[in-house]
C-alpha cells in the first residue's frame, strides 16, 4: 500500500482501520504509529521514479552537448 491506494488502484481511507499498536482508531492519530499510518493513507505528492529522473537529465545533458557544439 503505497500513496493511499489499494493493490487494485482504489483509493483507501483510514476513517475504519483500527491501528496494532494502541487498538485505537488510526484517523485520530492516538500514537506515532497511527500518525505514520495516516500520513502514508493520505500522501498524495507526485510520485517520480528513478527511471524518469535519469532519463529527463541524460536528455538534458544531451541538449547541452548540442547547444555547445552548435553555439562557438
Amino acid at each position: 500500500m503505497r500513496g493511499g491506494t489499494d493493490r487494485k488502484g482504489f483509493e483507501m481511507s483510514c476513517e475504519h482501520l483500527i491501528c496494532a499498536h494502541c487498538a485505537g482508531p488510526v484517523v485520530e492519530g492516538r500514537c506515532p504509529v497511527c500518525r505514520a499510518a495516516r500520513a502514508e493513507v493520505h500522501h498524495h505528492g507526485p510520485v517520480v521514479s528513478p527511471q524518469l529522473l535519469v532519463a529527463v537529465a541524460l536528455l538534458l545533458l544531451l541538449g547541452l552537448l548540442i547547444a555547445a557544439h552548435v553555439l562557438p
